[in-house]
């Protein structure tokens, strides 16, 4: 319940703003404020607008021990939508930042441990509205703060096909369960790679949509606009299945402007002959590249060139420019997004989920308990913020519109880039005790090719394309806004042309 502030609070508040008002001016502000804190009460007797719940469900249990094997699960619930549609038999895992009503989310941080959303994200009820289960929450990263499987609160998730191993993150949970075949789908988010990493280290299906194309509602953010969430599964024909269910506006995400679904699996069948696909130079030969990786990723060109495709090396410079773009704009927005407004954003139309909002309050308290890449993301954003007063992120939004055009201009002369998803394989989990230095190293060495197109929106694919010592290897392909269809013409050409473990 909203309390009227006294003197004692107001002067509180005007010196954390550098200010000191006397008593008397501060009595006359408690006075002008009179009408502001009645209308904040009011909101107290208005009943909330959030959605209904549609299908009962239960509230799901914790497993333990072989029953989560790869530490992969935050909880397995059994819940059933309509009797039939496109996801009729298939059983979905959601990462464990979608909430889901009845059932526990703690989006990896033990600060949010024991919080139940009381509402369905929009996705969730069009996964039910087709037929499909959602089998679980799977874990998490930290509050999705981490290319690496090793920072969530319930333990590191490990990777199905090399055990000691990072399956990629922040929907490290997400993949493990494709990859091990516990579930046939899969939600991700990504915000720097965070569907598109997880995938390529654990060999499986993973598309970053379009920015704005499939609604957020009901999905906890980290920097409105940056956040999307997509399918993960383990061969594209799912893939473009489950995005055909989930696309499309919702009436409630805001940042849904003009977007239409497509009915994706239509072109699965199409083939690559006719597609001009250029190979990016500068997703190539990173300081941290691994040159097996790269190998592999050119051997994926050149088949692709087999199949039919126009298939040529292009460059588009300013690609190294995305990480510090991207960098600019997530840093200054972990101030405000994640603890000044509790992790729900500002400034955009949409749902907002009070409940989580008042649970994440806690990290007043517990700061101490984030975990290092927040912890350290959260400290250097307060610096900035405070320091230089977004500056620097109204500077990285400027000039996200500068590569988007690049990107643009390289895909008006192509239909698709082609690149490796992430610099190397999948690494060694740091051991317990490792130095902040290693947590966070592990945390954000794979984004180099990926959060550039956080930055510009445009859609991307991971799928794999080889395999060393028992460790997928990504290639990603990149297509215009709300090209989807592309992206999976060519995606089903290459998983047809052979066995990628083999490659």
């Amino acid at each position: 319940m909203f309390e009227k502030p006294g003197i004692a609070e107001l002067r509180q508040a005007a010196q954390q703003l550098g200010m000191n008002p006397s008593d008397d001016y501060l009595r006359a502000v408690e006075e002008i404020t009179g009408p502001l804190t009645r209308a904040y009460a009011a909101l107290d007797a208005m009943p909330d607008e959030v959605p209904a719940v549609k299908y009962p469900r239960g509230a799901g249990y914790r497993p333990q021990g072989d029953e989560n094997r790869h530490g992969a699960w935050y909880v397995k619930t059994s819940i059933k939508g309509a009797p039939s549609g496109k996801l009729a038999g298939r059983r979905i895992a959601l990462k464990d930042n979608v909430c889901l009503a009845g059932v526990p989310m703690m989006i990896g941080a033990n600060i949010l441990e024991g919080y139940v959303p009381d509402v369905d994200a929009t996705i969730v009820e069009r996964i039910l509205d087709a037929g499909g289960e959602i089998a679980g929450k799977a874990v998490c990263e930290y509050y999705c703060v981490s290319g690496g499987s090793h920072t969530s609160s319930t333990g590191p998730v490990q990777n199905p096909r090399k055990p000691g191993f990072t399956t990629g993150g922040s929907s490290s949970g997400s993949a493990a369960l494709v990859a091990a075949g516990d579930v046939d789908m899969a939600i991700g988010g990504d915000q720097a790679g965070s569907i598109r990493i997880p995938a390529s280290f654990c060999g499986i299906v993973g598309l970053k949509p379009t920015f704005g194309l499939v609604p957020y509602t009901g999905i906890a953010p980290l920097e409105m606009t940056l956040d999307v969430c997509g399918p993960m599964t383990a061969n594209v024909r799912d893939n473009a299945l489950l995005l055909e269910v989930i696309a499309g506006p919702d009436g409630i995400d805001s940042r849904q402007r003009g977007v239409a679904a497509g009915r994706y699996t239509e072109a699965l069948d199409g083939g690559v002959k006719g597609l001009r696909i250029g190979v990016l130079k500068e997703g190539f030969g990173h300081h941290n590249s691994e040159p097996d990786v790269d190998a592999h990723v050119r051997d994926a060109a050149q088949r692709v060139a087999s199949l039919g495709a126009t298939v040529e090396d292009i460059s588009v410079p300013s690609h190294a420019q995305g990480f510090p773009v991207w960098a600019a704009i997530r840093g200054d927005a972990a101030c405000v997004t994640l603890l000044e407004m509790n992790g729900a954003g500002i400034n955009h139309e949409g749902l907002y989920v009070l409940s989580l909002m008042d649970k994440a309050m806690a990290w007043r308290r517990r700061a101490d308990d984030f975990a290092d890449t927040i912890k350290i993301a959260s400290i250097f954003s307060k610096y900035t913020v405070q320091r230089y007063g977004g500056r620097y992120y109204g500077k990285a939004q400027n000039i996200r519109r500068r590569l988007r055009a690049a990107y643009d201009a390289a895909l008006a002369a192509h239909d698709l880039l082609l690149l490796p998803t992430t610099p190397m394989k999948a690494t060694p989990i740091p051991k317990k005790g490792a130095t902040p230095q290693e947590i966070t190293r592990r945390s954000w060495e794979a984004t180099g090719n990926t959060c550039p197109f956080n930055v510009t929106g445009h859609p991307a694919i991971s799928l794999p394309c080889g395999m060393e010592d028992d460790r997928p290897i990504g290639m990603m392909l990149v297509g215009r806004a709300y090209d989807e269809a592309t992206i999976y013409r060519a995606a089903a050409a290459f998983e047809r042309s052979g066995d990628w473990t083999k490659f």
